[in-house]
């Protein structure tokens, strides 16, 4: 899934005292901010349309790589000469 970055604004002093404290509990704000994100998520958005979201990162899954036109020629053309 591709991310996107959110940027808020918060008073520095708050946020040094937030990461201070949060770094004795060996805690981070972007794990909790993602947490605090998925929770709004599944409060607001529908759960239809979340499973369609999720239906479509699935169908995103990389697909196993097939090998070009050109390896696959060059391949039978060395077993041609064996």
């Amino acid at each position: 899934m591709k991310k996107a970055t959110l940027q808020i604004s918060f008073d520095s002093e708050k946020l040094g005292a937030l990461k201070q404290y949060m770094a004795k509990k060996e805690a981070s704000i972007e794990t909790e901010l993602d947490e605090v994100m998925q929770k709004f998520y599944e409060k607001y958005v529908p759960a239809p349309v979340r499973e369609y979201i999720e239906s479509r990162e699935a169908d995103d899954q990389p697909k196993p790589a097939r090998p070009s036109s050109l390896a696959a020629a060059q391949k039978n053309a060395a077993e041609d000469e064996q």
